[in-house]
């Protein structure tokens, strides 16, 4: 994959609820090396605002919604993530920013690497004079 996209993973419902699963590589184009998750964000806050030289990311909403506003550096788009069996997938030298968090939202990152502070592109400037 080389463009942002949704992603829906399976939901399996029964009387005893929902059910989801994420697995490599059926719903996930690269090998999981990090996940960390996103939450108690005060009202009007942003979380990201930066993009990856390298890695790839898929972003859960797993309780409440967030807006992902993406940017290529062409074009850019913002979704909704409101459902916890939908997935955006943001590959590398996308700048990504969540915003309009709801109250009580937990955000879920699966990350295609481990912690790399020289991956990240933090200014919107270097980011679209690097693309």
């Amino acid at each position: 994959m080389s463009r942002t996209n949704l992603i829906n993973f399976n939901k399996i419902s029964d009387d005893r609820g929902n059910l989801t699963f994420i697995q490599y590589p059926d719903h996930v184009p690269f090998k999981i090396k990090r996940v960390y998750w996103i939450y108690d964000v005060p009202s009007g806050q942003t979380r990201g605002g930066h993009a990856f030289k390298t890695q790839q990311e898929i972003i859960v909403c797993l309780s409440g919604s967030v807006e992902v506003y993406t940017s290529n550096g062409k074009s850019e788009e913002a979704y909704i993530l409101n459902r916890p069996f939908t997935g955006l997938y943001v590959p590398a030298m996308v700048w990504r920013q969540l915003r309009n968090f709801s109250t009580n939202t937990v955000v879920m990152i699966l990350n295609s690497d481990y912690f790399m502070e020289e991956d990240y592109i933090h200014e919107y400037n270097s980011f679209s004079t690097y693309n």
